[in-house]
């Protein structure tokens, strides 16, 4: 009886031996070059994890303790975040499990633990890895609700309210560890757009504590350039939902206002959040009235398509603060070689906008498009009491106002006062009298 109670144990170990090996292999499957191979290995370690997990090799603690499979669930993650090849593929199909509660919450904890083990005295990481972590994160999204963390792929008899894993709670804290874990090391530029793409909509409203994520924002604000437009989306819900103090916030967003804002890819976004940001009734007029000379200002070398945005702009911030029109009816402007504004001048405080007149949108009356004409010479009337709307103006395009224009057609412009009649005009004309004298 002895012995053969001492062979089961032999032959448990030997199969134990077997069945680690089989998932190692099947990790490093994960990296094979077929595609369908790779599949394969994710669907069957995927399978392991289930039967791990309804059938767990230790022992349970204490009746209806909840035990996972981590350390291989683990070692399939960090398969999927190869250092050397792109996993986007495998990962959108591993998307499909983050459908399950459990799943998800692990894989959370698992993204962590491989981007802490691939930094830990490992100063250069390859960009691979950090485009896969990236995949993998952005993937992961959160319910509303308490009551909607139910679904588990290892199979349970009855779910307990003693798991971690059973609560939002614990999810938030789980989302908020992996985020801060990945944004906290030098990410490749690209990475940062794509982070702050989605962060003001998919992370911050799943996270513990919002507020944590300052420290990353403001510094991506202070980088410049296309990283500090993407950067307000995230400032802006840290401020008027976290009551976040910024006091040089307007200076910076001042700051932004360059010739380049015209002409990069997420313009629509930056004057979306420049309008929402400059519609508060309690911000003192000199600040307006420096946003509104400085969008005039560069007006005056802006693209036809931009025109059309940034003028009505301009109104709307003429009619939100009354203070400010004193730059239209000034009766006294100043000359154009005297203009007190200071375009220079970074701190919008002191840049006299206030003292200036809008002589800018005078000149843009002559502009060469008859539409921004249109739109500049509004200003000459009085202002009317509701805003123009500006959000169909905001991704207009270059082609899409040609194509407007070709579908207008030509117009009919008469050639003559008197029309023709005959070959050579009418019988008192000069041509036709040369022609009878020859």
């Amino acid at each position: 009886m002895a012995g053969s109670q001492g062979a089961t144990r032999k032959y448990k170990v030997w199969m134990r031996h077997r069945y680690h090996s089989c998932c190692r292999r099947l990790v490093e499957l994960l990296a094979h070059p077929s595609f369908q191979v790779k599949e394969l290995a994710l669907s069957t370690l995927m399978k392991f994890v289930q039967l791990e997990g309804a059938h767990p090799l230790e022992k349970p603690r204490w009746e209806g303790s909840y035990l996972f499979p981590r350390e291989l669930f683990k070692a399939v993650v960090r398969g999927l975040l190869s250092p050397e090849e792109d996993q986007h593929l495998l990962l959108s199909q591993f998307r499909e499990y983050l459908d399950h509660d459990d799943l998800r919450y692990h894989t959370m904890q698992a993204a962590a633990d491989a981007v802490a083990r691939a930094t830990d005295g490992h100063p250069e990481v390859p960009p691979a890895f950090w485009d896969n972590t990236f995949t993998l994160l952005s993937s992961v999204s959160l319910p509303h609700r308490d009551c909607a963390v139910s679904s588990f792929y290892v199979k349970r008899t009855e779910p307990s309210d003693k798991w971690k894993v059973a609560h939002l709670k614990e999810h938030r804290k789980a989302f908020q560890a992996m985020w801060l874990g990945f944004l906290k090391h030098k990410l490749p530029p690209s990475l940062y757009k794509k982070v702050l793409m989605i962060l003001h909509d998919s992370i911050l409203p799943h996270l513990a504590q919002p507020t944590l994520m300052i420290d990353f924002l403001t510094s991506a604000y202070d980088v410049g350039g296309a990283i500090s437009l993407l950067a307000l989306n995230g400032l802006f819900v840290l401020i008027h939902q976290h009551n976040l103090e910024y006091p040089d916030f307007y200076r910076k967003l001042y700051g932004l206002l360059d010739p380049s804002v015209f002409h990069v890819k997420y313009r629509a976004r930056f004057f979306h959040l420049v309008d929402l940001f400059l519609s508060s009734s309690h911000l003192p007029a000199y600040l307006v009235a420096a946003f509104v000379k400085r969008l005039a200002r560069l007006a005056l070398t802006a693209p036809p398509e931009a025109l059309l945005l940034v003028l009505p702009l301009i109104c709307n911030l003429l009619r939100r603060h009354p203070a400010c029109r004193v730059l239209v009816h000034r009766p006294h402007s100043p000359e154009l070689d005297a203009d007190p504004y200071d375009p220079g001048e970074e701190d919008p405080a002191k840049s006299r906008a206030l003292e200036s007149s809008l002589w800018e949108l005078q000149a843009l009356q002559q502009h060469y498009h008859p539409e921004v004409s249109k739109a500049a010479g509004v200003i000459n009337q009085a202002l009317s009491a509701p805003e123009v709307s500006i959000a169909p103006l905001l991704e207009l395009t270059a082609f899409e106002l040609f194509e407007r224009d070709l579908r207008k057609g030509p117009a009919s412009v008469p050639l003559e006062f008197v029309p023709a009649q005959g070959l050579l005009g009418r019988q008192d004309s000069l041509c036709t009298q040369l022609f009878t004298l020859c």
